[in-house]
């Protein structure tokens, strides 16, 4: 049975855009090129690992999703041998694909995309920005080769570096009774109306928070949005729990918040470095690792603003 390194390649470009044509032009072949190397690969294997939709592309079959994995493997374990051979330096190059938890990917992207062009200028960096199950998917789908979060909701066959830890702070009105407090005991919120960061996992995670410690939290508003919470808490209409701090106190529109510590034992937040386990870390993987925790560090060394 002879499957080429080209068949796999046009086999996990598909999985991952969901669609030939998008893959076709990724690649910048023909569209019928893709077609046919992988129904040639179907016929060689004896799966089906697409089902194709006129209307709606592609979906991956549970055997196709199987063989994805395995492709995904080999190509990684192939680039190793390369990159072995050429050296670590030479070999950072090409295309990485990164997944990006979308609270954190406003303080992570912008300077991790500065040190990468700045440090490897022959690396392609394409950004995915998508909530905890999101960027789990993307992984598992070929979408990613690596994803940026916090430690929640990962599924197995995804492996995961922690690479800094953030600890929850409450976020209050400028004008807040509070809000020239340095800490704070959750307790001392009590009553009072909550805006919940409405997102997979990060619901729950809240929620939690305020529980454990005897309150029910009074859920005024939700939202999605990061921006959405800070600013409807700086307009009055309740407190909120976050973890990523802007290194001001503004909101879009011009208002002003203020964040204050929590002085209960409150769990921290692992946030990672996440890719699939049968996944060889590349050349490029590693690069963006290194660079990963040089912007952290650069972050943790500057203090949010004073409300």
């Amino acid at each position: 049975m002879d499957i080429t390194l080209t068949q796999l390649r046009y086999f996990t470009e598909a999985a991952a855009r969901l669609s030939m044509t998008l893959a076709a032009e990724r690649l910048h072949v023909a569209q019928s090129a893709i077609s046919s190397a992988v129904a040639h690969l179907e016929r060689q294997i004896g799966s089906q690992f697409f089902i194709r939709q006129r209307s709606k592309g592609l979906a991956l079959t549970p055997a196709g999703e199987a063989f994805l994995r395995d492709a995904l493997a080999v190509l990684g374990h192939v680039e190793d041998i390369v990159e072995k051979a050429r050296g670590e330096q030479l070999s950072v190059a090409g295309r990485v694909r990164i997944a990006c938890f979308s609270t954190l990917a406003p303080f992570l992207i912008p300077g991790l995309l500065s040190r990468l062009s700045q440090d490897y200028p022959q690396l392609v960096v394409e950004v995915l920005e998508a909530d905890a199950a999101g960027c789990s998917n993307a992984l598992l789908n070929g979408q990613a080769d690596l994803a940026l979060g916090y430690d929640l909701g990962i599924p197995e066959g995804v492996a995961t570096t922690v690479v800094d830890r953030a600890r929850p702070y409450l976020l209050l009105p400028h004008d807040h009774r509070f809000a020239k407090r340095s800490s704070l005991d959750l307790e001392d919120m009590a009553g009072e109306p909550f805006i919940l960061l409405d997102m997979p996992y990060t619901r729950d995670l809240m929620l939690s928070l305020l529980r454990d410690t005897g309150i029910s939290p009074e859920v005024r508003f939700q939202s999605g949005s990061f921006e959405t919470v800070r600013t409807l808490v700086a307009h009055g209409h309740g407190y909120s729990i976050l973890h990523q701090h802007p290194h001001h106190n503004m909101t879009y529109d011009g208002q002003q918040v203020a964040a204050v510590q929590i002085t209960n034992a409150v769990p921290q937040l692992d946030i990672v470095i996440a890719h699939l386990r049968t996944q060889r870390a590349t050349a490029r993987m590693r690069a963006v690792g290194r660079c990963v925790r040089d912007q952290l560090a650069e972050l943790s060394g500057q203090q949010p603003a004073e409300a």
